[in-house]
């Protein structure tokens, strides 16, 4: 969600890549599903591991794993920025599909407001 929110929000700004330390190997349908609810556009997502990065550079690296659930954050090599937003990861979610579509709109309007607020 957040490569599509950087993408449309930042246009112009910012060209976003979303990787994961272990990719589930599919985009959560909820997640494109909770972009179009809110007017963005989801464009082709993939599930990709940050490995396919290696050797490539950034100007800013933003980590949304949820240290508090003992997740694995990247740590890459090189000058750049670095921004941490622990996020709640929506797709580990159980319960109601409305339970699962509320934990994808809370992480979704999350990411948006950071991205507003300290990107844009």
């Amino acid at each position: 969600m957040a490569e599509s929110l950087i993408n449309q929000l930042g246009k112009n700004q910012y060209v976003a890549v979303s990787a994961g330390s272990f990719p589930a190997g599919y985009v959560h349908k909820e997640s494109v599903e909770a972009l179009k609810r809110h007017g963005i556009d989801p464009g082709e997502p993939r599930s990709k591991s940050w490995d396919e990065f290696t050797g490539d550079t950034f100007d800013l690296v933003i980590t949304v794993c949820d240290q508090a659930a003992n997740e694995s954050c990247p740590a890459f090599l090189g000058n750049y920025q670095k921004r941490h937003w622990s996020t709640p990861d929506p797709a580990k979610v159980e319960g109601s599909d409305e339970e699962v579509r509320r934990a994808f709109d809370d992480a979704l309007k999350l990411l948006k407001s950071r991205i507003e607020e300290e990107l844009l």
